[in-house]
């Protein structure tokens, strides 16, 4: 098969499954329906072996979303990845991860949830790893690493659930949050969502994953991997709630989400921006989901997807334009020469701001109102707000030096936009990153929210917007050096920069201990005294008996005599002795 008809052939089999899911949720949420399918795959005396797949709005709408994002990436895969010979191998990747995903979103099921929570995570770490390097290899394993955490604890979730007599948790989340062994559960799921979503400590793993090629990146950071954690906590909303980890949740994706705001403004790779603003939307996700609001959770995560996935592919086509260099320091005054791709950036970066009427608007001004309108303490709501000024901030720098600044690669340079297969796919995530926060917040909450704020309340998210426009401004004027008079001296910054030490704890300092008790080990025991009681010691002893047998046997009859009178000697004390 010729490498390019699989694309197409993909492109279109997925288009059509996103209109068969959109106009499905819709007569779902018409007529408030649920459908719950199990279909028997053998029956064996009193044993049944049954594949169960909920179908109701949520699900559907997300699907919705996956299919679309996937289709326009494997279109746009077409174009970027257009010189790799193995193309049909990268799609057929693709194509797993994508069915990894809709698995996991169907399943009422805990055994069929590991199936495509393991697929996702197997198939990531091949997607990372797909340009072989040491840098590759590297980033794979921490992820991968990092998410086996989470599989152990879906894991041990099916071993708990055997107490209730059905993996089908989806009949009995509601009432059994009371038991004791659900709490149990509760626990590890929330874990397991922590680990796939990187929420603090399980972070460092996201940014590095941006080794895999940036179409992998524009689907696992959007809608798929990363939102597989969240998702499992909204199916399990209802036994979560009230629970003291959720209340740890709640702390820890607030942090997450400020940490990736800071970082995002130190870094200078402009997949990594793009990654760590992942993590912080991830964090604002989380953090309102612990707070009890599942839908709003949805919504974001649906929206955010849409700008995400866009924003990625945008940062793809640079990267291709600027001969695979991605450090945002080398760019500049890019809207002259691709007005098109410049367009597709800045709607979906304004977009992840929450610039009024844009996709990000409708979830992210709702998150924050609800925020404002709860009970909560100060440090929390501080988290909110401050990690949305910094999400204005790290967006109007990056694109300052994008946009605004001098071109700074090479002296001749030819920058073009006439690729219109990459174009084609941005732009139909374009459409939607215009549209989808309206249409969805109209299908998503069938009736109105009254949110009743004081007027300072109200327009605090506008005050944080323009703190963070300001300062965005001005950062993109200076370096990483200059920044440190904001910060005064240069340990705290750097503590800022590399996100909290977090990839450093999570890989070296995770085994250093280890390692180095083994060492010791090694040194002391296998090589020290074991050798001197096994192996090494008994060939000297052998070796001195030996020698001292070889003298005898040197027909010495001086020493024969000595010998046998000892002998004799030997002899006759014992003999007296008895």
């Amino acid at each position: 098969m010729n490498k390019f008809s699989l694309c197409y052939i993909s492109f279109f089999f997925l288009f059509f499954f996103m209109l068969i899911n959109f106009f499905m949720s819709i007569y779902f949420i018409m007529n408030q329906m649920v459908m719950f399918l199990e279909w028997e795959i053998i029956s064996l005396n009193s044993m049944n072996l049954v594949m169960s797949i909920l179908l109701d709005s949520i699900s559907l709408m997300f699907m919705m979303f996956v299919f679309l994002i996937s289709s326009s990436v494997i279109m746009y895969s077409k174009s970027y990845m257009g010189s790799e010979l193995n193309l049909n191998r990268f799609i057929i990747l693709v194509l797993l991860f994508v069915f990894s995903m809709i698995l996991l979103i169907i399943s009422p099921n805990i055994i069929s949830i590991i199936l495509g929570w393991d697929g996702l995570g197997l198939v990531s770490y091949c997607l990372v790893i797909y340009y072989q390097n040491m840098k590759s290899y590297n980033a794979g394993m921490l992820t991968v690493l990092s998410n086996r955490v989470g599989d152990v604890m879906i894991l041990m979730v099916i071993a708990w659930m055997m107490n209730y007599g059905s993996w089908n948790y989806i009949f009995y989340v509601d009432f059994m949050s009371n038991d004791w062994s659900m709490k149990i559960i509760s626990f590890m799921i929330i874990l397991a969502a922590m680990t796939k979503s990187a929420q603090i400590p399980f972070s460092s793993w996201l940014p590095a994953a941006m080794a895999a090629p940036t179409p992998v990146s524009a689907l696992v950071h959007s809608s798929t991997l990363v939102t597989a954690g969240v998702y499992l906590l909204i199916r399990f909303n209802n036994l979560l709630m009230d629970t003291l980890f959720i209340k740890m949740l709640m702390l820890l994706s607030g942090l997450t989400m400020f940490m990736a705001g800071i970082c995002a403004n130190y870094e200078y790779d402009l997949k990594k921006i793009i990654a760590l603003s992942t993590l912080s939307q991830l964090g604002l996700m989380m953090s309102i989901l612990s707070m009890g609001y599942c839908e709003l959770a949805y919504f974001h995560l649906l929206t955010h997807a849409m700008f995400k996935a866009l924003l990625f592919m945008c940062a793809g086509k640079l990267i291709h334009l600027m001969n695979d260099n991605q450090d945002i320091r080398l760019m500049g005054g890019l809207s002259l020469y691709i007005p098109l791709t410049s367009l597709c950036l800045n709607i979906s970066n304004l977009a992840l701001c929450g610039i009024p009427f844009l996709a990000g608007f409708y979830s992210k001004d709702l998150i924050l109102e609800v925020v404002s309108m709860s009970n909560l303490n100060i440090l929390v709501f501080n988290l909110y707000y401050i990690s949305t000024g910094l999400t204005m901030f790290y967006t109007i720098r990056l694109l300052m030096y994008l946009m605004v600044n001098d071109y700074n690669l090479l002296s001749i340079y030819n920058l073009f936009e006439e690729d219109y297969i990459m174009l084609k796919s941005m732009f139909i995530l374009l459409f939607m990153s215009l549209i989808s926060g309206s249409f969805l917040s109209w299908m998503i909450f069938s009736y109105p929210y009254m949110i009743y704020l004081p007027f300072n309340l109200k327009m605090m998210v506008i005050y944080v917007s323009l703190l963070g426009l300001l300062m965005g401004n001005l950062v993109s004027n200076t370096n990483i050096y200059s920044l440190n008079k904001f910060f005064l001296f240069y340990k705290l910054s750097s503590f800022l920069t590399l996100m909290w030490f977090m990839p450093m704890l999570s890989t070296f300092g995770l085994n250093y201990y280890f390692l180095k008790f083994g060492q010791k080990l090694l040194k002391n025991i296998d090589m020290g005294w074991s050798e001197l009681y096994s192996g090494q010691g008994m060939f000297k002893i052998i070796k001195y008996y030996s020698l001292i047998n070889y003298i005898y046997q040197m027909n010495n009859f001086k020493i024969y005599l000595y010998s046998f009178v000892l002998w004799m000697m030997i002899y006759i004390f014992m003999i007296l002795l008895m």
